[in-house]
């Protein structure tokens, strides 16, 4: 049986780029890929990062720091391709 390890990651949302409808489905989209357990937090809410409406209502504003925490068995691949999506919404 694998073990299953947690791990975390902060990256910060863009200058000029909130987490509206088009950023939030290509964050979502790339969560979807993996069979990791991902969350997402901001703004004191958490969220299933593969849930669009839940990632929506966050309510993250450009500049807003997102909390990562993804556990299985491609939770590291997870949030590296997380941190890129983001980081490429810039």
């Amino acid at each position: 049986m694998p073990v299953s390890s947690e791990v975390e990651r902060v990256v910060t949302l863009p200058d000029g780029v909130d987490l509206h409808a088009r950023p939030a489905a290509h964050l979502v989209r790339t969560a979807a890929t993996f069979s990791a357990d991902i969350a997402v937090a901001a703004n004191g809410r958490e969220a299933n990062a593969k849930s669009l409406l839940a990632v929506l209502a966050l309510g993250a504003t450009a500049g807003t720091p997102l909390q990562l925490t993804a556990s299985g068995e491609d939770a590291t691949a997870a949030l590296v391709a997380l941190g890129d999506c983001v980081a490429a919404f810039g």
